[in-house]
Order: C-alpha cells, then structure tokens, then sequence
C-alpha cells in the first residue's frame, strides 16, 4: 500500500511543478501592470482594489482550511502583528487546488480562520493560482515577475512598496522564519 501511495505521488510531480508561463504572450500581458493596479473581491464578496495596500509591503499567501501547512496561519497572524506597524499587510487567498484541501464556503474558511487561529489579516476570494484559463489575474502577474507558481498551499509572494520587486518563497518557508523575516525587514 505504501508503495502505491509513492507512486501516485511520484505520478503527480510532473502536475505539481510550480514554473510560471513565460511565453511572450504571457509576458506581454503583463508587462508594465503593477500588482496594486489589480482588483479582487474579499472573502465576504466585496469589491477590493489592492490600491489600498500600495506603499505598504505585501505578503500573498494561498490558503488552505486542511492541509499539513494550516498551522502556518497562526504564524502569518504573528508576522502580521509584528509588522503591521511598520506597513507589512498579509493577505490570504484561499485556494483548492491542491487536493481539494479547501472545499469551504467563504462563511466557512472566515470562520475557521477566526475561531481557530484569531485570523485578522485581509482574506479574499477562493482563487486559482495554477497556469490555466481560470488562473486569478494576481497570480498570472505575480508568476510572470518571479517565473514561480504556488506548487503547494501557503506559498507565498513578497511585494515591495512600490510593487518594483516581488520575491517568491516556497509553502515550507516559515513564516516567522529569518529567510522571510529578513527579506521582509529589508523591505520596510
């Protein structure tokens, strides 16, 4: 049984990779947009121009309600209050494209996050951060600046002031980690 499972999981790395499309249309697309001239909604359903966070640092991170990494919210929370302070905004994008681990209803994922882990950084709507015709806008901008995709739950993009530079940290980065926290100190 063991080994079956080895090999489903083997069989699914070639789907996992997390390269984002650098083609010269998807280039194109891109080129010159920032990320605060983007647009979102919010977990609950309302319009959110992601304008209100230029001049501030952002961290992007795909979400998940049962997954191995969940426990990361607890320390996106604690980065967040560290650094509020200083201009650092954490935003969460729930996302179920990794094994379906997040089939909630945006009630349900706002009330896990609250209930569970005190979550009270900005969460916005249920996106797709794979390649693809589905993919949300943020993560077809962001995968084009870095040439990296989310390949798992709680990856995460770190985003300058003035949306020039964007950097890309892997789901096991830990948040309250010096390879992130470092990154994040430079940049306020």
């Amino acid at each position: 049984m063991l080994r079956s499972a080895l090999l489903f999981a083997l069989a699914l790395l070639p789907a996992c990779s997390n390269s984002a499309p650098q083609d010269a249309e998807t280039m194109a697309t891109w080129e010159g947009v920032s990320f605060f001239e983007l647009d979102t909604q919010t977990l609950d359903g309302q319009p959110q121009q992601l304008a209100a966070f230029e001049g501030k640092v952002v961290l992007v991170v795909n979400t998940a309600s049962k997954c191995g990494l969940t426990p990361q919210y607890e320390d996106l929370q604690a980065l967040y209050e560290k650094y509020q302070d200083q201009g650092l905004v954490v935003v969460g994008f729930p996302c179920n494209q990794f094994l379906g681990q997040e089939p909630g209803s945006p009630e349900e994922i706002a009330a896990f996050c609250e209930e569970n882990y005190g979550v009270s950084f900005p969460m916005m709507e249920k996106v797709n951060v794979k390649a693809g015709e589905d993919q949300s806008p943020i993560y077809g901008l962001l995968g084009t600046r870095t040439g990296e995709l989310p390949d798992w739950n709680f990856a995460k993009y770190l985003i300058s002031r003035d949306g020039s530079s964007v950097q890309f940290f892997g789901a096991r980065t830990a948040p309250l980690g010096e390879e992130l926290t470092g990154a994040i100190e430079a940049l306020l």
